[in-house]
């Protein structure tokens, strides 16, 4: 049996348990999360180098998943271009079942062989692309197929589970297990397993943008103007590298049409 169907001997009395002692029993599995993710790093060091390649190479990284774990790619895909100032085609969450998934379970769509092909054609992908693919048990058809598709046309392929020896695995150059064993509620992947995805994500995204160079020691220098909380960032971001007053931050980003790298580089 997947370790991530197996009950967890701590958690078989939650349902008499007091809400105190539940909360605690939850944040100490947490806790297993986060060193399912340390005991990762390497391969996922080889992910991340893969990927930041991938983006030298004028390629994109597309998340593949169903129902968490696709809403997760979802959500980190998302959150790139606010962070990054990078294209919304840069990074792409494909999510079994499409947008309505987000909002509603679509979990038939799990099995579906063809639509992560389709979906992955319509986005045109290419050799120069990668494609992670993320399944918390690690046998989602949605997801196998897309990798396998992937594969077949050149791209490299990266699987993220919490069960090792997968389907998932099996498709992927460069595997990632963060083993997060048994749920607190049985099967119900959208808390460790899912929080380690959160987690690996994070990373995937952040790092391969830091090696592309859209971080300047630990500043987001690629933020657009959009609103006022990225405005006064981007004025605090440019007092920071400058030493400058707010002021003086502000209009030196006026003068450079709200580009960070050129009001930095003024008389330079």
């Amino acid at each position: 049996m997947l370790k991530t169907e197996m009950r967890n001997e701590r958690t078989m009395h939650i349902d008499q348990m007091s809400t105190a002692e539940m909360l605690k029993i939850i944040s100490d599995e947490n806790f297993n999360a986060v060193k399912a993710v340390e005991a990762a790093l390497d391969p996922i060091g080889q992910a991340v180098d893969a990927i930041s390649a991938a983006f030298a190479n004028g390629g994109r990284l597309f998340y593949l998943g169903a129902g968490t774990s696709g809403r997760l790619g979802v959500l980190d895909a998302a959150e790139c271009p606010p962070t990054f100032g990078v294209s919304t085609e840069k990074v792409v969450g494909l999510l079994a079942g499409g947008a309505t998934a987000m909002e509603v379970g679509q979990e038939d769509f799990e099995d579906s062989r063809e639509a992560p092909v389709n979906d992955l054609k319509a986005h045109n992908l290419t050799k120069d692309d990668i494609v992670v693919g993320i399944s918390a048990a690690g046998g989602a058809a949605y997801v196998v197929s897309g990798m396998e598709y992937a594969r077949k046309i050149g791209c490299v392929t990266i699987g993220l589970t919490s069960n090792p020896d997968t389907a998932v695995n099996r498709a992927a150059d460069i595997s990632i297990v963060t083993d997060t064993g048994a749920e607190v509620i049985t099967g119900s992947t959208r808390m460790k397993a899912g929080t380690a995805q959160k987690l690996v994500l994070n990373m995937l995204s952040t790092c391969a943008m830091i090696k592309s160079g859209y971080v300047y020691e630990n500043l987001m220098v690629n933020l657009q103007p959009s609103n006022v909380k990225l405005r006064d960032r981007m004025v605090r971001i440019v007092c920071d590298i400058k030493n400058v007053d707010h002021a003086c931050a502000e209009q030196l980003l006026e003068n450079a049409d709200w580009s960070i790298r050129k009001a930095v580089s003024e008389n330079e």
